[in-house]
């Protein structure tokens, strides 16, 4: 598998994750990824992005509750 970037090679690792939403900051340092041995750019396969996305909407509720002062 060759990065869409710049087309070196990518070995299977582990790569970090992050994003500011709804006011938090979300850091995961270690999900599993292809990463791109020349330039660093990571892939998460399927299912991964399923588990960052579930993680996302239930820290999106838990969020909007505590704002919300339930």
């Amino acid at each position: 598998m060759n990065c869409i970037h710049c087309h070196g090679q990518m070995k299977h690792s582990q790569a970090p994750f992050q994003i500011d939403r709804n006011g938090y900051h979300l850091v995961l340092d270690t999900v599993p990824a292809w990463v791109c041995g020349q330039c660093g750019e990571a892939y998460f396969e399927e299912r991964e992005v399923a588990a960052i996305q579930s993680t996302i909407k239930v820290l999106d509720q838990q969020a909007q509750q505590l704002v919300a002062g339930t």
